[in-house]
């Protein structure tokens, strides 16, 4: 059975998280390796030092928690701190993480030196080491290392999100780094009586409901593939490979999921702003040319007939 668009988004972002995580992990082990060279002892605390025991236990502690973090990240503590600047959601996230670093780096030296002992986790000599290890300046070093993978990798999922699904790779990767052509679907959207409603609610309020209709059709536009390649004021600019729109007719699902998306949320709207919004669109797809453009801000554009005709259709 084939994993709902929804969690496959979820699982990959998580596994971004888990990468990093191991990347910084693997350049500890290399670092510390370096630093002990040939030593059979942590010179800090004594512990038994073996560089393929560390490297092990190290890479596999590094992906699982990387892993964990990113899926609370993605699927609890992303939406919690949704509404907050930027600077809050690094410094809140970063002090809960905090809390998990030290589970992780207890965990990982009990683990560690049971295996080295070879005895059980609680065994008195075990415990000593980490009372010994978490005494020292050694272990609060690892911390703050860790505090600073933590930071890149919420650095890296704002970056990502900011940038839209798809686009983070398609630059690193320089998917459109030479233009191209590609058959692609457009679906414009748009509300219905929007300068009447902006003119009703004053500048302010209309964008609050703008912010709260883009919102609610996040889990349609996941559910159907539909990646958004623009926001142009209060409409937006939903966009498939053929393959992916023609796929369970996705591109055509999208609009009934949106519409049913809004109407389930229809008491929140009449509540809050008056009325129920209802968004009107047009459909198209065909050739068109894609390619990065820009030099101080720079974007993947896509050009083409297919697009104009698409907002004409829309506009209709």
């Amino acid at each position: 059975m084939a994993l709902h668009p929804k969690y496959r988004r979820y699982f990959f972002q998580a596994l971004s998280f888990a990468v990093i995580w191991l990347v910084f992990g693997l350049v500890y082990v290399v670092l510390e390796r370096g630093l002990l060279g040939d030593s059979p002892i942590y010179p800090s605390t004594g512990n038994i030092y073996d560089f393929k025991t560390s490297l092990i236990y190290t890479a596999i502690g590094s992906f699982i928690t990387g892993f964990l973090q990113g899926w609370l990240e993605v699927v609890w503590l992303k939406n919690l701190f949704n509404k907050n600047p930027f600077w809050s959601k690094i410094l809140f996230k970063g002090l809960f993480y905090i809390v998990l670093i030290i589970i992780f780096l207890t965990t990982l030296t009990l683990i560690i030196n049971s295996v080295r002992f070879n005895a059980g986790i609680l065994d008195p000599e075990v415990l000593n080491s980490l009372k010994v290890f978490m005494s020292k300046f050694s272990f609060w070093s690892v911390v703050i290392y860790i505090a600073v993978i933590v930071d890149v990798a919420l650095f890296f999922a704002e970056v990502k999100d900011f940038l839209g699904r798809g686009i983070y790779y398609n630059y690193s990767f320089g998917t459109y780094h030479k233009p191209k052509k590609e058959r692609r679907i457009f679906m414009f959207l748009d509300m219905k009586s929007s300068t009447t409603i902006a003119e009703k609610l004053g500048h302010h309020r209309y964008f609050e409901l703008i912010k709260a209709c883009f919102a609610d059709m996040t889990d349609p536009l996941l559910e159907t593939e539909g990646k958004i390649y623009q926001y142009v004021g209060d409409e937006i600019v939903v966009s498939w490979s053929e393959k992916e729109g023609l796929s369970n007719n996705n591109c055509l699902a999208c609009y009934r999921k949106i519409e049913e998306a809004l109407d389930y949320r229809s008491s929140y709207y009449q509540s809050e702003f008056g009325f129920i919004p209802e968004f009107k669109a047009g459909i198209h797809i065909g050739t068109v040319t894609a390619g990065e453009i820009g030099t101080l801000k720079k974007e993947i554009v896509f050009t083409g007939d297919v697009l104009n005709t698409a907002a004409r259709i829309q506009a209709l």
